[in-house]
């Protein structure tokens, strides 16, 4: 599983094609499956332990977050496809000032998602990144049964 996560430590983001709508409004409504809630509660309890602020949730950011699972389901990919797309919006629409992502899949639970992303220098400094902010999708291919993950952090 390990060596599954190593393959996909890439932290170099595109923008290849558009994946969904780049509006300026603020999207207010997510809602949050067990999944996704634990990465973000397993997230700031990490974050603490080692010193760091806890991140605020923020349900426009989780919402960026899933159109980019929709996307890697659709086109069966793990990447940062778009990646530039979505920090875009998020600055513009939340006055970020700075974003970070962080993609994984096939992981069976929340621990051993963050442990995969611990294990890897470039997400891990996402997780310890100076940022105030976050956002999380966990969503499952219905033709798999696979689960992909967006953590998108920000510093607002």
């Amino acid at each position: 599983m390990l060596l599954l996560a190593l393959v996909f430590i890439s932290n170099s983001c595109s923008s290849d094609t558009a994946e969904g709508v780049n509006d300026s409004e603020l999207v207010s409504d997510y809602t949050y499956n067990d999944t996704e809630l634990e990465v973000l509660q397993l997230v700031n309890k990490y974050r603490m332990s080692i010193g760091l602020n806890a991140l605020e949730k923020v349900n426009h950011i989780s919402f960026k977050s899933e159109e980019h699972d929709y996307y890697m389901i659709a086109n069966k990919v793990v990447n940062h496809n778009n990646f530039v797309v979505r920090s875009e919006n998020i600055i513009s629409v939340l006055g970020a000032k700075k974003v970070g992502e962080n993609v994984a899949y096939n992981f069976n639970s929340a621990e051993a998602v963050l442990q995969a992303w611990l294990a890897s220098p470039t997400h891990k400094e996402n997780i310890e990144g100076d940022y105030t902010h976050f956002g999380i999708a966990v969503k499952i291919d219905a033709e798999t049964g696979k689960k992909y993950y967006t953590n998108i952090f920000a510093k607002i």
